[in-house]
């Protein structure tokens, strides 16, 4: 990582950032009002980066890197966190994987050492593959009875066919049960690199002590990594599918394409969500739940990648009042794009998103995820004054014209599992 010292860039009062030569970025935010540090490493390879016949293989070896590593067995990777009561845990998403920790300020150093050691030194062996790959069909398997989350699969597989943000983050039973313990090899020597990585801490720490913990336990030399990159995807046309699926309820998710993360007009996006499905004063819960009582869970959703985005719509309900809840949202969608928000509605759901986004940043974990996206995905790094401030200026304007572009009924892809019912 060099014999010199890095440069550090302070970002706020208390937040610093520094790119190591050959290493990582390391950010970290200190919080000297607790005792507690939540710190992770995240590598820039998640499940839209596996080749086709290798889906799920993100997935697989961010299990297999607990299995074991050069220097400790599984129980006692869990035991030198759980042991000093912390804890420990990592997940795959569509396009980074991460190892996270949360532990007493005094025991950052064991921290990074056990998350160094899983990342950079897991032993993947091959009867420990066995094992984890039934481990990983039986989570498939759980998705496929859960239809909550079943539903969601099915609806990005629709809305972004055969580009890589369609792929389930698991894999499938096929393609997990043919991954072999060179194709993770392949993968780990390619994604788990410290030039590639970024490192993340945040509570009760200085920064200068989180460099050369990272300076300690990161390993020097071999081969750089690979940052992958993915084509921007195009939407399949908007659609409707129904999967039928024996059960009590018909599970729908509708949705359409929208922008990718670094879009500015991502604060008007969520307000325009927050204020049709945000909560139990939304319109959706206001219209479909309490007036109507067609569902007991409706809700939006966003979610917004490198390359794309997505709003979209949730909802349970019984199948004989399926198509009735359906033509419910759509209505709400319709008066969206009609009329978009009023100034009244618009401040008020400026006041709750502020409150929601300062609230949550209250934990330490929170804090420690929104550093780490600085660096994934290029962010510039906005206090809290700042992103309230991006909030307060999104205006009426702005927000009908998300509402006419991304909102319309006859934009929706939408996907019911569930029994037919009386549906045509």
């Amino acid at each position: 990582m060099g014999s010199s010292a890095p440069k550090s860039v302070q970002l706020d009062d208390r937040v610093f950032v520094t790119e190591l030569e050959g290493g990582p970025i390391v950010l970290s935010e200190t919080i000297p009002t607790v005792r507690s540090v939540a710190t992770g490493i995240w590598v820039r390879w998640g499940s839209s980066h596996d080749p086709a016949d290798q889906m799920g293989a993100s997935h697989l070896l961010e299990h297999m890197i607990f299995k074991g590593t050069e220097r400790r067995s599984a129980r006692e990777i869990a035991l030198g966190i759980e042991g000093i009561g912390g804890s420990l845990d990592a997940y795959t998403s569509r396009e980074h994987t991460a190892c996270h920790a949360r532990v007493l300020d005094e025991h950052l150093p064991i921290a990074i050492d056990i998350l160094t050691d899983l990342v950079f030194r897991p032993a993947l062996r091959d009867g420990d593959l066995e094992i984890e790959r039934r481990v990983i069909l039986e989570e498939i398997a759980g998705v496929e009875d859960t239809p909550e989350d079943l539903v969601f699969d099915l609806h990005s597989r629709a809305l972004w066919g055969e580009h890589p943000y369609g792929n389930p983050v698991l894999g499938t039973a096929e393609t997990v049960a043919t991954i072999t313990r060179e194709d993770l090899d392949g993968l780990w020597n390619a994604a788990y690199r410290p030039n590639v990585s970024v490192v993340a801490a945040a509570g009760n720490l200085e920064h200068d002590d989180l460099l050369e913990l990272v300076d300690t336990y990161f390993p020097r030399g071999g081969e750089p990594g690979v940052a992958p990159n993915l084509q921007r995807p195009t939407a399949e046309k908007p659609r409707e599918q129904w999967t039928p699926r024996d059960g009590a309820q018909v599970h729908v998710c509708m949705g359409a394409p929208t922008f990718r993360r670094s879009d500015p007009r991502r604060y008007g996006s969520i307000l325009v969500s927050t204020a049709l499905g945000g909560g139990m004063s939304s319109r959706l819960f206001q219209r479909v739940r309490e007036e109507l009582g067609l569902a007991y869970t409706v809700y939006t959703f966003q979610s917004f990648y490198a390359e794309a985005g997505l709003a979209g719509v949730y909802m349970a309900t019984r199948p004989d009042t399926a198509d009735q809840a359906v033509s419910e949202v759509q209505r709400e969608l319709a008066q969206l794009v009609s009329s978009g928000l009023r100034e009244k509605d618009l401040v008020d759901v400026k006041n709750q998103t502020k409150g929601q986004v300062l609230l949550s940043l209250e934990s330490t974990s929170a804090r420690l995820h929104r550093l780490a996206g600085v660096a994934l995905y290029e962010e510039p790094y906005l206090t809290l004054d700042e992103i309230c401030m991006r909030i307060d200026a999104v205006t009426e304007e702005e927000v009908a014209g998300l509402c006419r572009e991304y909102y319309a009924p006859e934009l929706q892809t939408v996907v019911r599992l569930g029994p037919n019912g009386s549906r045509t």
